[in-house]
């Protein structure tokens, strides 16, 4: 079984592999814990190409009881308190498949073993006719009235984790330049030859990127070809997966994808920091993921590594959203998908955004995935526009669609907000209560499950950034 490990190595190693500047491999940790890896996990297997990763320890109030979620959760990274992630593999033995760890899995220096199961894009629906197209999305974002208030994205990093983009594609199709900040992209070590920044197949990343560019055109993409990445043996997940044309990453990358992300943030002066990170891509099925309860569960955990990966982020002052995902009983080559409460993991993170998906005559796409969320029930938060011609990534008659275009669509309208709300000025869980605030009821009156707390709405969202300009000045 695929694995994330948990460690605590010497205060000193955990700062080096904190520091961005520094170099720091598995087999230093693991020189470093031996003693506690061998008796605490018995055939492990690590995996040397990935890079260890500083995860931070979240700090719960005084006197403890839950944080609501819309309260940042503040972390700390202190040697003292941080801890080390390495991958590997793990015995199928009951103990890795079953209900409950073995009590020799934790000592000293394990600190915990956590799933790392396969993560994916949904499939996008073939033949589909769209309704509408981008023109139709930019004028319902009242893009000509974002920019005339300057909110067109400029200085603003957007970060695209998917597949990988092509620039060249999307700037052909916008009719306009396109700005990747290569300096900030990253890709997983040891999977597939990386491409150039910007210079993927045209496909499910790129379409993402357009998506996002109708609203924010001056943001500065950050390329994260996330979904193509590796397997511990070194061959490509796609493999990994019944129908290998649905590229497959491991969870454990966007682990290493965030610390990468947290660097970005870090180099940003803290009263100008921006960043809005788009991910159309979850783990969608059961397989590969400990059982709910399990203490290395990815679906149910907050405490699960990547979890508190985007929980930093977001304290940090990141604007995290997710698809909310296209419901199906099946994934790709028969895979079981969840058969109740699809949006798991951070998708239905407290701190990160959920999109569901409506059309451009506002009715809600049947494959949207509807809520309640696993991590917090309250979920989609909101919808954004999808099911409409714009990229031509997949053909010229195949619209953007599923929830893995809203996603991209909201965040452009996010990253437009923060041309001049940088997180110092409005943090990012004031703009999600902002953004669940005014957003247009589609169904009951307040949330539900379907739509969330409704549509996106631009206008009511400048009007109220407007009212709240006035009452500061």
């Amino acid at each position: 079984m695929r694995v994330m490990i948990q460690l605590r190595p010497s205060p000193d190693l955990v700062t080096a592999v904190a520091d961005p500047s520094m170099t720091v491999t598995t087999a230093d940790v693991a020189a470093d814990v031996m003693a506690g890896l061998a008796a605490g996990l018995p055939g492990v297997e690590l995996d040397p190409a990935f890079a260890p990763v500083a995860v931070p320890r979240p700090l719960l109030p005084a006197g403890g009881g839950p944080l609501p979620p819309d309260r940042p959760l503040d972390v700390s990274l202190a040697a003292g308190d941080a801890s080390v992630l390495v991958r590997g593999t793990i015995p199928d033995d009951g103990a890795a498949a079953g209900a409950a760890p073995r009590p020799s899995f934790m000592t000293a220096d394990v600190v915990g073993v956590f799933s790392d199961p396969v993560v994916e894009h949904s499939p996008v629906p073939v033949g589909e006719a769209p309704v509408g197209d981008w023109h139709d999305v930019e004028r319902l974002l009242g893009v000509a009235g974002l920019h005339a208030e300057g909110l067109d994205g400029a200085g603003v990093a957007l970060a695209v984790l998917d597949t990988g983009v092509n620039a060249a594609h999307a700037a052909r199709r916008l009719g306009r330049t396109v700005t990747v900040d290569a300096a900030r992209c990253w890709s997983p070590p040891g999977g597939r030859p990386a491409p150039a920044p910007g210079e993927s197949g045209v496909g499910h990343g790129t379409m993402c990127a357009f998506d996002a560019l109708i609203a924010a055109p001056q943001a500065a993409l950050i390329d994260i070809p996330l979904l193509p990445s590796a397997r511990p043996d070194g061959t490509a997940t796609g493999g990994l997966l019944p129908d290998s044309s649905l590229p497959g990453g491991l969870l454990s990358d966007a682990v290493a994808a965030f610390a990468h992300l947290r660097g970005v943030l870090e180099a940003q002066p803290a009263e100008t920091r921006a960043l809005v990170v788009s991910n159309s891509w979850g783990s969608f099925s059961p397989e590969g993921d400990f059982p709910a309860g399990h203490p290395g569960n990815y679906s149910d955990n907050a405490a699960h590594p990547f979890n508190l990966m985007v929980a930093a982020l977001d304290r940090m002052g990141a604007d995290v959203l997710f698809a909310a995902g296209d419901r199906a009983r099946e994934r790709p080559g028969g895979r079981r998908a969840f058969p109740s409460r699809p949006i798991a993991g951070a998708n239905s993170h407290p701190r990160a955004l959920s999109v569901g998906g409506v059309d451009v005559n506002g009715g809600r796409t049947g494959c949207s995935s509807r809520g309640p969320g696993r991590l917090t029930a309250r979920k989609p938060d909101v919808c954004a526009y999808t099911r409409f011609a714009g990229s031509r990534a997949f053909g010229e008659s195949e619209p953007d669609s599923g929830t893995s275009a809203a996603a991209p669509v909201a965040a452009g309208l996010v990253a437009a907000v923060r041309t001049q709300w940088p997180a110092a000025r409005l943090s990012p869980a004031q703009l999600r209560a902002l953004l669940r605030r005014t957003a247009e009821d589609r169904s009951e009156v307040g949330f539900d499950y379907d739509y969330g707390y409704g549509t996106l709405d631009p206008g009511a969202i400048v009007a109220a950034l407007d009212r709240r300009s006035r009452s500061a000045a």
